[in-house]
Parts: C-alpha cells; sequence; structure tokens
C-alpha cells in the first residue's frame, strides 16, 4: 500500500485502527488547540478522541502528494458528552510532511474556522460549511 492508500484507510476508520508505523517517533504535531512531538503523544490524543466523543467521524474529501509533502482536506465531526448532545464539526486541512524513510515527521492541522465558531457549536444551532468536495471513499 502506499502512504495515500494507509492515509484514507486510516480517514475512513477514525478514529479506530490507525496506521502509527507511518509516523516517525518524534513526530511534530499541531493544530489550533495543541502541539506537541512524540508518537506516544499522537497516539493518546487519538485515544482521547476515541474515549470522550461520540460517533467521531474524519471524512476525507481531497488528498495530493507533491514529493515529500502531503496535504489533505477533511470535516471532523463528533458528538460532545453534554446533556443536550450537540453534534460538531470541523472543516479543515492538514500539511504532512515525510522524511526520506517516507515516515511522517510533521502533521499540522489548520481549521477553516476560529476556535470560537467551534465552541459556539455547543450552544448554538448553526450550519456548518465543510468542504464543497464529498468525502473519498
Amino acid at each position: 500500500m502506499t502512504i495515500l492508500e494507509i492515509l484514507k484507510a486510516d480517514y475512513q476508520n477514525f478514529p479506530k485502527q490507525q496506521t502509527f508505523s507511518i509516523y516517525a517517533p518524534d513526530v511534530y504535531f499541531r493544530d489550533p488547540l495543541s502541539q506537541f512531538r512524540g508518537i506516544d503523544r499522537y497516539r493518546q490524543m487519538i485515544g482521547f478522541i476515541e474515549t470522550w466523543f461520540g460517533n467521531p467521524q474524519l471524512d476525507l474529501h481531497h488528498i495530493e502528494q507533491a514529493g515529500s509533502q502531503i496535504k489533505t482536506e477533511w470535516t471532523l465531526s463528533w458528538t460532545t458528552p453534554l446533556p443536550w448532545k450537540p453534534r460538531i464539526a470541523i472543516a479543515g486541512w492538514s500539511e504532512l510532511q515525510l522524511n526520506e524513510q517516507g515516515l511522517i515527521i510533521s502533521h499540522i492541522d489548520y481549521w477553516h474556522c476560529s476556535r470560537w465558531e467551534v465552541v459556539k457549536q455547543h450552544f448554538l444551532p448553526t450550519t456548518v460549511h465543510p468542504s464543497p468536495k464529498k468525502p473519498i471513499k
């Protein structure tokens, strides 16, 4: 399997059955809420999502590779464990950098919305504006 095929499968299965072997041991991760280094922290982050959020789903809209860089466009959604169980969605993209061995050494996520817009989804009905592209199957 190519790295793109593995990533497509990981997005489809998210957060279960992730292929952590495609990441370097000291992988750097950053998103609008956190940043850290290391595959163990990356596993913990995925485990946190799987444990605390209901029905997490990561829809992949686009993926492309140019040399050692991979860009994905996606929508992440989940049900927050609050009494009224709001369904939250964040559209965004990831920029992944590969090393000489073909392992991901950097994974940086960007959102098409602000952190405040995500918080508001918990309390106000909103319309999410995901990527106009349909998920890749």
